[in-house]
């Protein structure tokens, strides 16, 4: 596949053939996590093939036409805005490399949506519930790990035995912590709790049993020895949490959700759970708190 059209003298060209809109999409998706290039990848094949039109050729009324169809096929809101989010970073993308005359999608504003992150938290009393649904030693220690480190789905499923050190901190008994490999491919080390750190070496012990359990050796295997699939952690949480009589919407999120929201209610500073969840900004910490407050104006009124 040849080059992309380059500008010539500030004015972009425009595309010649439909192998340079694919060629813009891989350049755009270049440096992004795994995660992110096969959902943006999805959203935007999916929008192409509604237009059936060449990128260039897209007016702001195909975008508009999209998401109309997009709402009467009955997508969450959510879903819709994260779809219209990728195509907007896609068109500033070509209008910035001179791939596009126009940025159609700046002219389209993504939809406010409700914060809902309270509805998400788990209190401490059902997470003990779900941590104890399970009677299978390798799924309940991924429970475990999501509730204690706070990690995030593929976090958990890349973690290998190599990122499990231990740790001796003075005038305490040993622990240890995961290195977990997080979005845009940087990695954050957790210290674990003293329980979760035993139990995790027990279960290592099992896997030694097993013939795995060392360096390059996945932490959450498969029955064939690779990692595990975020498909199956989600299965392993949702079944859980069925087992646990929690809510059937439950997902792996919500421990990540719950990690940070009770650290926090048992004083937990804000930057260090920050921190511990690799969170690009304090301000997203910081939800959690506004998610479950201590206090409101409403408890000094008379009724």
């Amino acid at each position: 596949m040849r080059d992309l059209p380059a500008p010539i003298q500030g004015r972009p060209l425009a595309p010649s053939a439909d192998g340079d809109a694919d060629r813009l999409v891989e350049l755009w998706l270049r440096g992004k996590s795994p995660n992110t290039v096969e959902a943006y990848r999805r959203d935007v094949r999916e929008f192409l093939d509604h237009c059936v039109q060449p990128l260039h050729e897209i007016k702001l009324q195909h975008v508009w036409e999209w998401m109309d169809d997009l709402e009467s096929r009955s997508f969450r809101p959510a879903t819709r805005a994260r779809k219209l989010a990728s195509v907007k970073s896609l068109f500033s993308f070509g209008h910035r490399v001179g791939f596009l005359a126009f940025n159609v999608g700046a002219a389209v504003r993504l939809p406010h949506l409700p914060d809902l992150l309270a509805e998400r938290i788990l209190d401490e009393d059902q997470v003990a519930r779900l941590l104890e649904a399970t009677e299978s030693p390798r799924d309940s220690m991924v429970l475990r790990l999501f509730y204690s480190s706070g990690a995030r789905v593929s976090e958990i499923a890349a973690l290998r035995w190599n990122g499990v050190q231990e740790r001796r901190i003075r005038g305490e008994a040993p622990t240890g912590q995961v290195t977990l490999l997080g979005k845009g491919s940087k990695t954050r080390s957790v210290l674990l709790s003293r329980d979760t750190w035993v139990q995790l070496q027990d279960f290592r012990a099992q896997e030694a049993e097993a013939g795995f359990g060392n360096g390059d050796d996945a932490v959450f295997r498969s029955p064939r020895g690779s990692h595990v699939t975020r498909q199956t952690i989600w299965r392993i949480v949702k079944k859980a949490a069925l087992a646990a009589g929690i809510s059937e919407h439950v997902s792996p999120h919500w421990l990540r959700h719950a990690h940070a929201s009770h650290a926090l209610d048992r004083g937990a500073p804000a930057h260090l759970v920050k921190e511990t969840l690799g969170h690009k900004s304090l301000a997203t910490t910081s939800r959690y708190t506004h998610a479950r407050p201590d206090d409101s104006s409403g408890r000094y009124l008379p009724v």
